[in-house]
């Protein structure tokens, strides 16, 4: 088994801090949530993590490096022939013996994790001094992760899969009308709690990627819809675009840029399911690119007695 210290590329004299960056610098180079579906970075994480669980706590690195305890954190013969009796490994035997250590027992790393991937610090919750077995009984930490979906999703509702900080993977039911940066709670998703105390949540903040023709404002969908000037003046119906789907809308005679039509019930969902917003269509009068001469003469002649000021009215052009 490796010596912990070189696991974490330092020495037996560096500092606490010395050790703390170390480890955070190798969690961040091989968390699985940047390395997907790679095994061995995976086996190199938890390596990673395991003696920074030892050599990050002050007590069982002094009982390391005595040779009380091994590299899994089992206790340790006092009299192993692998250690001095300075507590020094001796050449090839450091870290001898069998078993695993459950890097989340005894020491918070959560803190380790949320500063490394954008979380905030969470303090220690449900301690009480009376566990079985002297250990204080407090819940695990909390764990944050993002999520990114289209806003089609966040508004209808979707399924997505996420990396967790052990590397197994979980299925996140994102509910219809998430909204931008909100927070979803996965109980028990978290790190170990000690002492027989459940573990922490996993915190899924929720971040929805810019629609090219929907805009969101509450429980509202708003979508411009250009039409032509034939349109506009005679009226139609046209095919738009919702997030539950395509329907028709009447555009009514006599319509106007800035005109909105309102479809009930196509915006986005309560979240607590207790009604859905509408959907607001704006009209917005566009005429080519280049209007040719024929639409030019007629215009000139139509205006000569039709003539209006469409500012007079405003106010504001006086």
């Amino acid at each position: 088994m490796k010596d912990l210290y070189q696991i974490l590329g330092t020495s037996r004299t560096a500092s606490d801090a010395e050790i703390k960056s170390a480890y955070r610098k190798l969690a961040k180079k091989y968390h699985p949530d940047l390395n997907p579906d790679d095994k061995a970075i995976e086996q190199k994480f938890k390596e990673v993590s395991q003696a920074y669980g030892i050599l990050g706590d002050a007590k069982k690195k002094q009982q390391y490096d005595r040779g009380e305890i091994d590299a899994s954190g089992q206790q340790q013969n006092p009299f192993h022939s692998g250690y001095t009796h300075q507590g020094q490994p001796r050449s090839g035997a450091a870290g001898q013996g069998g078993g695993g250590f459950d890097f989340g027992q005894e020491m918070d790393i959560g803190d380790i994790f949320s500063d490394l991937f954008g979380g905030r610090r969470q303090g220690p919750r449900g301690a009480s001094a009376g566990a079985r077995g002297g250990v204080p009984k407090r819940k695990g930490s909390d764990v944050k992760y993002e999520c990114t979906v289209n806003f089609v999703e966040a508004a209808a509702g979707a399924k997505k899969r996420i990396n967790l900080a052990d590397g197994k993977t979980l299925n996140v039911t994102i509910p219809p009308g998430t909204d931008n940066k909100q927070v979803l709670r996965l109980k028990n998703q978290g790190l170990p709690g000690k002492g027989g105390a459940p573990n922490g949540d996993a915190l899924i903040e929720v971040k929805i990627e810019a629609h090219p023709m929907f805009t969101r404002k509450g429980y509202d969908v708003h979508l411009d819809v250009p039409i032509t000037l034939m349109e506009a003046v005679e009226g139609t119906t046209l095919t738009v675009p919702t997030v539950t789907g395509k329907v028709k809308v009447k555009v009514p005679a006599d319509s106007n840029t800035g005109t909105t039509l309102r479809l009930k019930g196509k915006g986005v969902d309560d979240i607590k399911g207790h009604n859905r917003g509408d959907q607001l269509i704006r009209l917005l009068i566009t005429l080519p690119n280049e209007t040719d001469k024929e639409l030019r003469d007629f215009l000139r002649t139509w205006s000569k007695s039709k003539s209006y000021d469409p500012r007079k009215d405003t106010g504001i052009f006086d």
